[in-house]
């Protein structure tokens, strides 16, 4: 059974800290505003923004305020302070990141080549799948596991901030438009079957075989408040952290380590890197270019 900390309850909370090396980020005459709609986040649902990434999140709470109605950031804040429905859309809007089922195929064929016959030595295997949106590197992982072997004696725990994403990600239902990139995609990562195979569809969607959630669990945590809750051979948290500034992205790489176990695997994404964090130094690259890493102490 997994046990993970809700988020906190509503107290009294600091400014949304910014990086003082980026000056243009302080003289931003709309920083004051998204400082106050961070902090209304976190008083009415426990949700901690302020260490995201100043441009990301600026991007997208703007983009949620036009599609509530072409609306001010001002008064953005003042309909998720009164209206929990707003405040949920807002939540996702700012956690939602883009994915694909096997996005960067060289990563999942590396996984499958040089980490997955280690991990065949293992009776028992604990996944991590952190940050993990609406569920396409869940259900890549499970159908990678499931190919080699594996599935059956492993446990993926699939995290994120929002409950709502998390139900969509338990679901498993992607768009049918969406089936010949990830077609390519697993081809082009090992893949042993027919990827169509793995899914039944309708007229829009593809909905993927209930066996694949079998050994899932889905819950939410949040990255930058939530403690470490089991320890895990191999952690997956792959184009999350560059949403991140450099404070959270220290605190994630430290909540990573303390839940690996030694000789565990950290998969991270394409622009993010262990590189000038506090834990390099527990590490060994598997591949740099793929940011596999391996951890030695």
């Amino acid at each position: 059974m997994i046990c993970l900390a809700p988020p906190p309850d509503c107290v009294d909370v600091l400014p949304m800290k910014t990086a003082s090396s980026s000056p243009e980020i302080s003289l931003d005459p709309e920083l004051p505003i998204l400082r106050a709609l961070v902090a209304t986040i976190y008083e009415q649902s426990g949700y901690d923004f302020r260490d995201y990434a100043f441009s990301s999140l600026k991007r997208r709470a703007k983009r949620q305020a036009f599609m509530e109605g072409e609306i001010t950031l001002a008064e953005l804040r003042a309909r998720v302070a009164a209206d929990p429905a707003a405040l949920g859309r807002l939540v996702v809007a700012l956690t939602v990141h883009v994915t694909a089922m096997f996005r960067d195929p060289q990563f999942h064929l590396l996984f499958r080549q040089q980490v997955v016959p280690i991990l065949k030595t293992y009776p028992f295997l604990r996944f991590w799948v952190a940050g993990c949106s609406t569920g396409e590197e869940v259900y890549s992982l499970a159908i990678l596991l499931h190919e080699e072997g594996l599935y059956d004696r492993c446990r993926i725990y699939a995290t994120d901030i929002s409950d709502v994403v998390i139900e969509r990600a338990r679901s498993g239902i992607f768009p049918l438009s969406s089936m010949q990139e990830y077609t390519r995609n697993y081809q082009a990562a090992g893949g042993k079957e027919e990827f169509v195979d793995y899914y039944t569809a309708d007229s829009e969607y593809a909905i993927f075989r209930p066996f694949l959630r079998d050994n899932v669990v889905f819950a939410a945590h949040n990255l930058a408040s939530d403690a470490s809750f089991n320890e895990f051979h191999v952690i997956s948290c792959r184009n999350v952290m560059i949403y991140f500034n450099r404070t959270l992205q220290d605190r994630v790489h430290t909540l990573f380590t303390e839940s690996l176990a030694t000789l565990g695997y950290l998969g991270l994404g394409r622009s993010e890197s262990l590189r000038f964090s506090s834990q390099e130094d527990c590490y060994e690259p598997v591949s740099t270019k793929e940011r596999l890493y391996r951890k030695i102490a």
